[in-house]
């Protein structure tokens, strides 16, 4: 499990790539030091690129994630995210959907542009 956070130029949006099998434990810390970054540079919008990435957790464990790990204070809840995901790849699906009713706007992606479009755009 590799990944990267980086900020694109003119401080629009921050990338979170990560690559290989992700958990809630791995995902809350990437989340973390992203948004820990998007709080230092005034930045709330970000774009989660989990195209090499594959959700190994529980229906239960996912739940957990949003409903209590999300709940740290060092995570924006008014971010705005991208979730960025590989065409074929569905084990993100109820991820996004958690997040969504919880209250975090994010929206899952297959495409790049579009999901840069709609960080930028908003």
């Amino acid at each position: 499990m590799n990944q990267t956070v980086s900020i694109v130029e003119e401080n629009k949006y921050i990338i979170l790539k990560a690559t290989g099998n992700i958990n809630r434990l791995l995902v809350i810390q990437y989340f973390i030091e992203s948004h820990t970054l998007g709080a230092q540079k005034g930045i709330d919008r970000y774009l989660v690129d989990f195209t090499e990435c594959r959700n190994t957790d529980t229906v239960l464990r996912n739940y957990t994630l949003v409903y209590q790990d999300m709940k740290d204070p060092r995570i924006n809840q008014a971010a705005h995210i991208a979730l960025l995901v590989s065409l074929h790849d569905h084990s993100h699906d109820f991820l996004e959907t958690l997040l969504r009713n919880s209250g975090i706007d994010v929206t899952l992606f297959h495409d790049r542009d579009l999901a840069v479009w709609h960080l930028t755009q908003g």
